[in-house]
């Protein structure tokens, strides 16, 4: 594994496999996995039985406010999981802390129909 020399990357790295430890996505639910860097936020659904992805939405052609787009993808994800036939899923926010982008992707899918 790499060497991360950063200590916030360090800390949420560890959250995170703490958090994989205890969740993961089957074909019934599969997970939600949550990503954000300082311009743009990702979010797949991933089946960990097979290791594929099965839906993902991004904010990187999206312009306007950094929160707004989070609230898209998290409504674009609903939407394309929606029309896969998957509304349940365990939500996993990657180690991020679930406040700002994070919560708004989560209360956007919410709103578009997903389950967690």
């Amino acid at each position: 594994m790499k060497t991360i020399k950063n200590k916030k990357i360090k800390q949420r790295m560890r959250k995170h496999r703490k958090i994989r430890s205890e969740i993961s996505g089957t074909k019934e639910i599969p997970r939600l996995s949550v990503f954000k860097s300082n311009k743009y936020v990702y979010a797949q659904i991933i089946d960990d039985t097979k290791a594929t992805t099965l839906v993902c939405a991004d904010s990187l052609k999206m312009k306007g406010k950094v929160m707004d787009n989070a609230k898209e993808v998290g409504k674009n994800i609903a939407k394309v999981a929606i029309e896969k036939n998957i509304s349940k899923v365990v939500f996993d926010r990657g180690g991020f802390v679930y406040t700002g982008r994070i919560k708004a992707i989560a209360d956007a899918a919410r709103e578009g129909g997903l389950k967690f």
